[in-house]
């Protein structure tokens, strides 16, 4: 997912709780759902955020050396600006852009 490009909201929703649990039937279970793909979108975020900050890393041992680098802050500030991950999750989840399953149905369906 291009999170990016993401119609979820950059503030807090009040959600309908019988639109959340409407695929799975339990309300718990699709917060669970929803947390781990939020987890899965945070790294995402963190490993692309730590890539483009890599190029402006500066390895010389000085502390005296620290300087203000305009390009830097501005991909920070691009970045704090972004809907939170639990947002884009939840908003994935809700269009039915999110592959889940339960083994344990699975094995229920199949000796049936």
């Amino acid at each position: 997912m291009d999170y990016r490009k993401s119609k979820a909201p950059v503030n807090t929703v009040t959600r309908n709780i019988m639109e959340l649990c409407k695929d799975t039937g339990n309300i718990y279970e699709s917060v669970a759902i929803v947390a781990k793909r939020a987890n899965q979108i945070s790294q995402e975020i963190k490993q692309d955020l730590n890539k483009k900050l890599a190029e402006f890393a500066s390895y010389n041992d000085s502390l005296e050396e620290v300087f203000e680098n305009r390009e830097q802050i501005e991909i920070s500030r691009y970045y704090e600006k972004l809907p939170k991950a639990t947002l884009l999750a939840t908003e994935e989840f809700v269009e039915g852009n999110v592959y889940w399953r339960d083994p344990s149905r699975d094995k229920e369906e199949g000796l049936q």
